[in-house]
């Protein structure tokens, strides 16, 4: 199992507005081995078309051999990913920590021992 960890921490809206930019941010980190944590602690608003997005990330990493995992989702942009039902598919841990032992990768291993990467969607 790789430690690569990349961190893909999303904007404040996650909309048919950003949701090209953020597809293209996190397509780009999928590749066999990684590990991929989406923060959507900046998220306050996500519609249909983010909810898209996040799923068809989730089929790619899974089709790559990449693990993906979503953290830090609150209030609207939480209830969204419920009432759509993809709150069940899409693994969604409550802090980064979590997303990263549910990763397989202890978080408190110290950052030079593992290559991570940080990349924001915004």
């Amino acid at each position: 199992m790789s430690d690569d960890v990349v961190i893909v921490a999303l904007p404040e809206r996650l909309d048919s507005a950003t949701s090209a930019e953020v597809e293209a941010t996190v397509m780009a980190v999928l590749r066999e081995g990684v590990a991929v944590v989406v923060d959507g602690a900046n998220v306050i608003y996500m519609s249909a078309a983010g909810v898209r997005v996040l799923v068809d990330a989730y089929r790619k990493a899974a089709q790559q051999g990449a693990r993906l995992v979503l953290c830090r989702f609150t209030g609207a942009a939480a209830d969204c990913l419920a009432v759509s039902g993809f709150g069940v598919l899409l693994p969604v841990m409550a802090s980064v920590d979590e997303a990263m032992l549910k990763l397989g990768i202890d978080p408190e291993a110290r950052p030079r021992d593992r290559l991570h990467h940080r990349h924001n969607a915004s």
